[in-house]
């Protein structure tokens, strides 16, 4: 008997990404590519139990990681860090950076986002497709002044090679520049 395949098995489905979340005193931003399925699911960022962010961040801030959503939220705001992903919608099957399809990813209106922005001076990208998509679709199209861009290493599970104390040891870095008292400048767009 043959299979039927659908055409969503084979191109999988329009996603969209959510609201930033931000703070006006923010000084650092990280950046992630497109929220897997567990998060669009629970409209929360790194919802997927086994995605090391909320671990990694809630040591870093010495923070419970079992507090509910919004306190971990506040928690980010509080240490004037900023959270988005790079693109605001692509066609993708599934869950993995590996399956957005190329040509559908729309970026996110980082021009805005900056302008409102001005104190931040450190971008941090959550893995290589997060960085890939952001140099693609919005560096060297508007001015990003001043910020320094570092790729970290991905919380997600499907980096599996690294292990939690060697993500722990990379991320970090974040903490001295988000708590900082003076950023590294405005940025324009």
């Amino acid at each position: 008997m043959r299979k039927i395949v659908s055409t969503d098995d084979m191109t999988g489905a329009r996603v969209r990404s959510f609201a930033p979340i931000e703070d006006r005193n923010a000084r650092v931003l990280i950046l992630g590519s497109m929220p897997g399925l567990a998060s669009l699911a629970a409209g929360q960022y790194y919802a997927h139990p086994q995605n090391a962010f909320w671990r990694i961040i809630s040591e870093l801030l010495q923070c419970d990681p079992a507090s509910a959503y919004p306190a971990r939220v506040a928690a980010l705001k509080s240490a004037r860090i900023a959270l988005w992903d790079v693109l605001q919608s692509c066609t993708r099957a599934g869950s993995l950076d590996a399956s957005i399809e190329r040509d559908t990813q729309v970026a996110n209106d980082f021009r805005t986002f900056f302008r409102k922005h001005g104190k931040i001076g450190h971008l941090f990208f959550n893995g290589a497709k997060a960085e890939a998509c952001f140099r693609k679709h919005v560096a060297g199209k508007i001015n990003t002044g001043s910020i320094e861009f570092v790729r970290l290493p991905s919380t997600s599970p499907a980096n599996a090679s690294m292990s939690f104390a060697r993500k722990l040891r990379a991320w970090r870095m974040i903490i001295g520049h988000a708590t900082a008292q003076n950023g590294l400048g405005r940025t324009q767009a």
